[in-house]
């Protein structure tokens, strides 16, 4: 419980995928972070993927609700498989995950100009949850009752307003989120091309995709997270997401 952020974030890079049916995921990402210029932003380093080759993913939301994705990988092996009907545009780049100290963690993405610091930190509520994520057994982290009664416990004690630890994705597959470590952004800072994101900060009505829900306070988590197969395309298949340049 003593180890450091990105030590822990260095052994999910050696974790296996989690075992189960459905597409399958470990790793680690800031579940969210808003700030007070209506911007968002989001995380996701999963090194272990049943759906491909391991892939980090950074989401952003522009003040006008509008979501791009970019990603490491194809759109089909990367959180677009199951976020696409939400998303306004994605790009494949290279992205950069630094951690230039224990608690800190550095992202950049050159190919669009983000630069992206958080300083993480403890609390006795994050440290409440990750003893109780510690301790929970296997059954009871797959159990969608249990994690719907987690959710709302969560959001109070982090004051990060509601969360949701399973519920549906915009395409429509149902998701189990399991945040076994958990952390506060205590401060960060963000750049993209010559805009300054400004401070963090919590956004008048709590952003969304589908039933996920982004805290309203920046949240880093170590866990695994597991999502019914993409569903067969129906009549109305789902336009690509246009990439941006």
């Amino acid at each position: 419980m003593t180890r450091p952020p990105a030590t822990l974030a260095a052994d999910t890079e050696l974790a296996p995928t989690p075992v189960g049916g459905g597409d399958r995921f470990s790793g680690y990402g800031v579940m969210g972070l808003p700030f007070a210029s209506g911007h968002v932003l989001a995380l996701r380093r999963f090194p272990a993927s049943s759906i491909g080759p391991g892939y980090t993913s950074v989401w952003h939301r522009d003040p006008d609700h509008r979501w791009t994705f970019w990603q490491d990988q194809p759109d089909a092996q990367s959180c677009l498989r199951y976020f696409s009907d939400g998303a306004s545009a994605s790009r494949r780049v290279e992205i950069d995950l630094d951690w230039p100290g224990a608690s800190r963690l550095a992202v950049a993405i050159p190919a669009v100009g983000l630069t992206w610091t958080v300083d993480l930190a403890a609390t006795p509520a994050t440290r409440a949850l990750s003893a109780l994520g510690g301790a929970l057994p296997d059954r009871a982290w797959r159990s969608r009752a249990v994690l719907t009664a987690m959710g709302p416990v969560a959001g109070a004690l982090l004051g990060a307003g509601t969360l949701g630890m399973v519920g549906r994705s915009p395409n429509g597959q149902r998701f189990t989120a399991n945040p076994r470590r958990v952390w506060v952004v205590d401060d960060s800072s963000a750049s993209l091309g010559e805009v300054d994101l400004g401070p963090p900060g919590r956004l008048a009505e709590q952003a969304r995709l589908g039933d996920f829900r982004i805290p309203q306070r920046g949240i880093f988590v170590i866990g695994r997270a597991f999502f019914d197969p993409d569903p067969a395309p129906g009549p109305g298949q789902r336009p690509e997401v246009p990439e941006v340049g």
